[in-house]
């Protein structure tokens, strides 16, 4: 068996630390606005300097992260903006995927989505959070899936990947565990009968309701920091 080099060893660690980093930042363990000088992420990860400076480059390069000169690196805000064009682009194609797969799963596709769909977290439990999370983006991607049609679903699994950090910030607003639960199994239940409009229907009211948490969390949290929340910042 041949041993790794040198340099695939160096890419090896900077790996681990991106992937470390970036996930801590999507579930939301760094803060959007948050200070990270690289020193202390050295010591947070146990990596040495070049893996962590590589793992930040790469997390730059992504948006998720952006160079402070003289100190180190602050964790991308998540903006009004960003909220309004993510959601826009859910509501247009989450909707129209439910309806597909309303008239289009199969009987396996059918049931993998109702044996999916009941699911919950624990309010104030963040690693909850991430468990729950990852069982949503399986199930709206089941949907997805069923639709028939690969592109919308791969359009669907990269928009929801992307609202991680915002839905996070969605969950510790306030304990909407049972609300959501509801949604998704009224939603199973108007696939289950084929009913294509009442799925494009719920599938639009889950996609309002998670958008009225986020918005409501993100005012929340420029409250705390004493800054201007970003509807305020657009009407001045």
């Amino acid at each position: 068996m041949v041993s790794p080099s040198p340099a695939e060893k160096k890419k090896s660690l900077s790996h681990q630390a991106y992937q470390l980093i970036r996930a801590d930042i999507l579930t939301c363990k760094f803060m959007p606005g948050e200070q990270v000088a690289q020193a202390a992420l050295v010591e947070k990860y146990q990596f040495g300097t070049t893996p962590i400076r590589e793992a930040l480059q790469r997390l730059a390069q992504e948006g998720l992260v952006r160079s402070i000169p003289r100190f180190g690196y602050e964790v991308s805000h998540i903006t009004l903006a960003d909220v309004e064009e993510i959601y826009e682009l859910r509501a247009e194609i989450e909707p129209g995927a439910a309806r597909l797969a309303a008239l289009r799963a199969t009987a396996q596709q059918m049931e993998a989505i109702t044996t999916s769909a009941d699911f919950t977290y624990t309010y104030g439990d963040r690693e909850s959070y991430t468990r729950f999370l990852g069982l949503n983006a399986r199930f709206h991607n089941a949907i997805a899936t069923a639709s028939g049609n690969r592109r919308l679903a791969d359009l669907v699994a990269s928009v929801l990947d992307e609202l991680l950090r915002v839905f996070h910030l969605g969950l510790d607003l306030k304990d909407s565990a049972e609300e959501m639960r509801a949604q998704h199994l009224a939603l199973v239940q108007a696939l289950a009968n084929r009913d294509a409009s009442q799925a494009e229907r719920l599938a639009r009211e889950e996609i309002e309701s998670s958008k009225e948490r986020v918005l409501a969390a993100l005012q929340q949290q420029f409250a705390a920091h004493g800054a201007l929340s970003p509807v305020e910042r657009l009407q001045r």
